[in-house]
């Protein structure tokens, strides 16, 4: 499942659950634009893992509550601790890797 984040309150709430995936991206970010599709081809082969877009413009709290200094940064969680993170484009393949 791919969500965009609409609302900062119900940020905690998403990830709270099982296996998340967060990208902090912006629109004019060019290898954010092309994780998005890669991290939709993931969202359809793997329906235990959410994966949420944070920009980056639209929500500034939340990316300094993790210290998001580049973009595309990806952080993963699991039942809403912290578990790994990256930083650049992967292709499908190191997202996998990525999220095992």
């Amino acid at each position: 499942m791919l969500i965009h984040l609409e609302n900062e309150n119900k940020y905690d709430e998403l990830i709270s659950k099982g296996k998340v995936l967060v990208d902090f991206y912006a629109t004019w970010c060019g290898p954010c634009n092309m994780l998005t599709p890669e991290l939709e081809k993931l969202a359809s082969e793997d329906e235990s893992l959410k994966i949420i877009k944070v920009d980056v413009d639209e929500f500034p709290n939340i990316a300094r509550r993790y210290r998001v200094m580049s973009i595309p940064t990806l952080l993963l969680f699991k039942d809403g601790k912290l578990v790994n993170s990256k930083l650049g484009y992967m292709p499908l393949v190191h997202l996998k890797e990525f999220i095992a």
